[in-house]
């Protein structure tokens, strides 16, 4: 059951969101465990493979150019480096990487070329590998498929309706075009939204409509809360009471039965007791590690201390799909051979020069 049909139209789901809590709590839990191991979190690390600098002007964005915010803008990182980090993710128990760069949209180029070598080597560690690009064409989706990637994060972020006081250089129809892209490719579809914006309730849950109207809702649905960043539009809203979160990881729980419920941005905001409502209301993944994209998060070893208390297992990765087979890419096999010949050459010279001073030093 992908959709909760009981729940399917937006005056069934806002009734549902204002549930009484311990009642909604309760029917979440159970869907939980219908479907899921409630004692199983998926833990997944977001590398930020390139900061800041982004042309759009998603008012809750410290990434983006028109604000002043303080980041440091940093280019696309080397494949290597991006490389390193999974490794680390990946001895500190997580089984999903996202990549996450601050594009509008990917562009045909070297640097799309980079992100297609880092997804073939993420899965060739038997990692979960989901990216996080901007919008995407048929193309490009198929060529991220066949580089390995598993999943693509693109969120509606709230309703149509809301969407417009938030952002004005991307239409809300935009984004549905990539998700369908991404799914025309085969690929996971990872989507949701954040709170805290300003938005209603009926916002909240017009964005699941959203969900429950496409032909298959998203296979993952991260909520977040909003974290204001000094310099952008949105600096002044006040953190998301924890009980809003929990109705809002409850509802998407009970309303989408088998996606799986990140519980994703400002779960540094939270103490223990109110992730363990988050997770008891069906949320069962999280990223890991100190960073999330820009904003702070959890330290790796903080999650390793709440896993202990709840007696929560870190789930393994491809327990909900295949691991996707890696093809040959022609353009990032031409890169590797072009890097080698520097390599080669450089090493060559390098030994010219060296055995030149030997010769200099005897005469």
């Amino acid at each position: 059951m992908k959709i909760n049909q009981t729940y399917a139209t937006k005056e069934a789901a806002i009734k549902l969101y204002n549930t009484p809590l311990m009642d909604l709590m309760y029917q979440a839990a159970t869907v939980h465990r219908e479907f899921h191991n409630p004692n199983e979190v998926q833990m997944s690390s977001l590398i930020s493979i390139k900061t800041g600098g982004c042309s759009e002007d998603c008012g809750y964005c410290p990434q983006s150019a028109k604000y002043n915010t303080e980041l440091e803008v940093k280019p696309l990182m080397q494949v290597d480096e991006v490389l390193d980090l999974a490794k680390n993710a990946k001895v500190n128990g997580s089984s999903r990487v996202c990549m996450g760069a601050a594009w509008r949209n990917v562009r045909d180029n070297r640097d799309f070329d980079k992100v297609v070598e880092m997804v073939q080597g993420i899965n060739g560690m038997g990692m979960e590998v989901c990216a996080t690009l901007g919008m995407l064409n048929e193309q490009q989706a198929e060529r991220l498929k066949n580089a390995g990637l598993y999943a693509y994060n693109h969120n509606l972020d709230s309703s149509k309706e809301f969407y417009k006081d938030i952002i004005s250089t991307r239409e809300y129809e935009e984004r549905i075009e990539t998700i369908g892209h991404v799914r025309k490719a085969g690929i996971s579809v990872c989507s949701g939204g954040i709170i805290g914006m300003g938005e209603s309730v009926e916002d909240r849950v017009g964005m699941l409509m959203t969900y429950v109207m496409m032909e298959q809702p998203p296979e993952s649905i991260p909520i977040n809360a909003l974290v204001a960043v000094e310099g952008t539009p949105l600096e002044d809203q006040k953190p998301v009471p924890v009980w809003e979160m929990v109705r809002m990881i409850a509802t998407s729980r009970i309303l989408f039965p088998q996606s799986i419920i990140r519980l994703s941005a400002g779960r540094t905001q939270m103490s223990k007791e109110a992730q363990a409502l988050c997770f008891f209301a069906g949320a069962s993944s999280i990223f890991a590690g100190d960073k999330l994209l820009t904003t702070p998060n959890p330290a790796f070893n903080e999650d390793k201390e709440l896993f202990d208390i709840l007696g929560l297992t870190a789930k393994a990765p491809f327990q909900d799909g295949e691991q996707p087979e890696t093809k040959f890419d022609a353009k990032v096999e031409a890169a590797k051979e072009y890097r080698e010949k520097i390599k080669s050459a450089s090493a060559k010279s390098s030994s010219e020069k060296s055995q030149k001073g030997l010769s200099l030093g005897k005469w």
